[in-house]
């Protein structure tokens, strides 16, 4: 069992990447030499062997058993957060209209990934119905942001799930609410926001913003937009109690116009004064002498 990218075996009780090697060790994949590359690679601890990489992942027990964790490829990493899909996934098909699950991390028109679950059932279901069930077992950060209800699941030649044929969350599942179009110009100018920050194409005054793919970055963005498009304020705290477009509406329309005013940007210098926050740390540099504490790697391609 090794590390993330090929580093080293790890120790009793921490997972990685299962791995096999010995003289059974087939050769690769018969006529598909870029898959061999990726699966068939060197032995990090035997110099001229090589090792299988499963995809599965497993950690030691201290007993000596393996004990397999899920699919590499199906842990998913969002917000910060490392989240096991399959986990998702069982918690969906404990619900009774339930037939099949599929959760999936799709990125939006930004570049962030989302959680997008795929259900086939017995009765239409709705967004209100499965983010409620899927709250009493699992932690915010693990709800998906979209639902699509499919007739049923599509299939590669050889009948496996085709994961790259599921289709993008347009299709996505009726948030159970009766759809009303805005009415006033300030409700007309959230929906082209929310379309925006959102990304979907039709939004009701009354859609739930966390029931449409919503969340706490996405509402720091939306705020930001109303700010700059709207000329008006409104707190992250009231997004999540003022949640839809009429309930928001009413806030902007009873508050006073605030310009936005963009942070212009400075001339080219040699040098530029250091903020306070800057003055701080080179303070305690000069008292506490070279230290580490506040360097931060990072990796760029």
């Amino acid at each position: 069992i090794i590390g993330e990218g090929n580093q080293g075996l790890q120790p009793v009780g921490v997972a990685g990447e299962l791995c096999i090697a010995g003289v059974g060790l087939a050769r690769g994949y018969l006529n598909r030499p870029e898959l061999t590359e990726e699966k068939f690679v060197n032995h990090p601890l035997v110099p001229g062997e090589r090792i299988y990489r499963t995809g599965d992942l497993a950690r030691w027990l201290p007993d000596g058993n393996i004990e397999y964790l899920g699919r590499i490829d199906h842990q998913v990493k969002i917000r910060g957060y490392r989240i096991e899909l399959g986990e998702i996934e069982a918690q969906l098909l404990k619900l009774a209209p339930v037939q099949q699950a599929v959760v999936i991390a799709r990125e939006d028109g930004s570049g962030q990934k989302q959680l997008c679950a795929y259900i086939v059932a017995e009765q239409q279901m709705t967004v209100s119905e499965l983010r409620g069930e899927l709250s009493r077992e699992l932690p915010g950060y693990m709800i998906p942001s979209y639902f699509v209800q499919l007739e049923q699941m599509p299939l590669s030649a050889n009948g496996k799930l085709d994961r790259k044929a599921l289709p993008a969350p347009e299709g996505s599942v009726p948030t159970g609410t009766e759809y009303v179009a805005p009415r006033t110009a300030v409700e007309a100018q959230l929906v082209e926001i929310w379309q925006e920050v959102l990304g979907v194409g039709k939004v009701g005054i009354r859609d739930n913003f966390f029931e449409i793919g919503g969340h706490s970055l996405r509402a720091t963005v939306l705020i930001a937009k109303i700010h700059k498009e709207m000329n008006s304020r409104i707190l992250l705290r009231e997004v999540f109690q003022s949640s839809t477009i009429e309930q928001m509406a009413q806030l902007i329309e009873g508050r006073e116009r605030i310009a936005y005013a963009s942070i212009p940007l400075v001339e080219e210098s040699e040098y530029y004064a250091v903020s306070s926050a800057q003055k701080r740390l080179y303070i305690l540099s000069q008292l506490e002498g070279d230290g580490i504490s506040y360097n931060m790697p990072g990796i760029m391609k």
